[in-house]
């Protein structure tokens, strides 16, 4: 009887795992295999053509078809960690799929009638450099006056209060800060003044630690209770009547809201409330701020002084910045005009 002369160790089969796309894939392969061998197994079993085969070998680094050493056994990898990266055949023929409609050449769009260019309204134009605040003023000597200016700014051109101006034709000389450490006591806080109905209005931007500001809705809110007061200065009936009418009037025309009020409600400083001032100043000569010659630069009016202003530098400012505008808004007409 003839007996077995294999040798035991020539049977006994390399399992080799490797980690493809996150899964684990487990291969058996006959002693003696090499990494070309391996090459050949992820080629038939997992659609992973040779020419984007990569294996990350650990302390061997990138290994990759056509091998430097086609001969490097398999039994030498079986306790290293092997990541496989490559797309399937499949993955490829769809990559190529993707790119080539993307390359396509495409049927032009058919091209769309030319939209007529909207007629700009020059008598709004006009009467928004004639009926606004002429001169912004923060106060120089509180830190962030920048910031101030920005709030002051963003008032004056907010479109409800804008519309407002326009329709009620208010042209206020000036809007400045009030120091919060004016007109306060115990009992209240005055949020705004309004001079000789409408030469000047003054707010109260900054809380009473001077390095905060108060609710953007709340300075409109004062805002438009201080320009009631350019035609009223009591607080009688015939006030509340129109700052409440004042206050509708800038909810319904500032488009960036909606013409809504917040949460839906309306909202009106009524007689009954705590007010804002205590009625409109009226007076001679009086001067705003303090000395110095600091000057604050305008997105929109140019250079503000910042120093000293009394009652007749603030009313010849303005009377120069509607000049400024007025000739702004006709120069613009012109233009319009020759080029139609």
């Amino acid at each position: 009887m003839a007996s077995d002369t294999t040798p035991p160790e020539a049977t006994e089969s390399i399992e080799l795992t490797l980690t493809h796309h996150g899964n684990q894939v487990t291969f058996s392969f006959a002693q003696g295999a090499t990494i070309q061998d391996l090459s050949d197994k992820v080629d038939n079993d997992l659609s992973v053509p040779p020419s984007t085969q990569k294996f990350l070998i650990a302390k061997l680094g990138l290994l990759k078809p056509p091998f430097k050493d086609p001969s490097l056994a398999l039994s030498t990898l079986t306790t290293k960690k092997i990541t496989l990266m490559g797309s399937t055949a499949a993955e490829v023929s769809s990559l190529d799929a993707q790119i080539a409609a993307a390359t396509a050449p495409r049927r032009p769009s058919p091209i769309k009638a030319a939209t007529p260019a909207r007629t700009r309204d020059w008598k709004k134009i006009q009467d928004e450099a004639q009926y606004t605040f002429h001169t912004l003023r923060p106060l120089p000597y509180l830190p962030n006056s920048d910031r101030s200016l920005r709030f002051l700014e963003r008032l004056r051109d907010d479109p409800g209060i804008k519309a407002a101006m326009r329709t009620h034709k208010f042209s206020v000389p000036l809007l400045t800060e009030m120091d919060p450490a004016m007109h306060t006591t115990h009992e209240s806080r005055t949020l705004g003044l309004n001079r000789n109905k409408g030469e000047v209005i003054e707010l109260r931007l900054r809380t009473d630690a001077y390095d905060g500001y108060r609710d953007y809705k709340t300075l409109r809110k004062t805002l438009c209770h201080e320009l009631a007061h350019n035609v009223w200065g009591p607080h009688d009936r015939n006030f509340w009547d129109l700052c409440k009418k004042i206050e509708k009037e800038v909810e319904r025309d500032d488009w960036r809201s909606g013409g809504k009020a917040v949460g839906n409600e309306e909202y009106s400083v009524g007689p009954d409330e705590e007010v804002h001032d205590h009625g409109g100043w009226e007076g001679g000569e009086y001067v705003l701020g303090g000395g110095g010659a600091e000057v604050v630069t305008s997105s929109a009016g140019g250079q503000v002084a910042a120093g000293n202003l009394s009652r007749r530098d603030i009313l010849a400012r303005a009377a120069e910045e509607r000049v400024k505008r007025a000739r702004a808004a006709e120069e613009q007409g012109r233009e319009r005009d020759g080029g139609a």
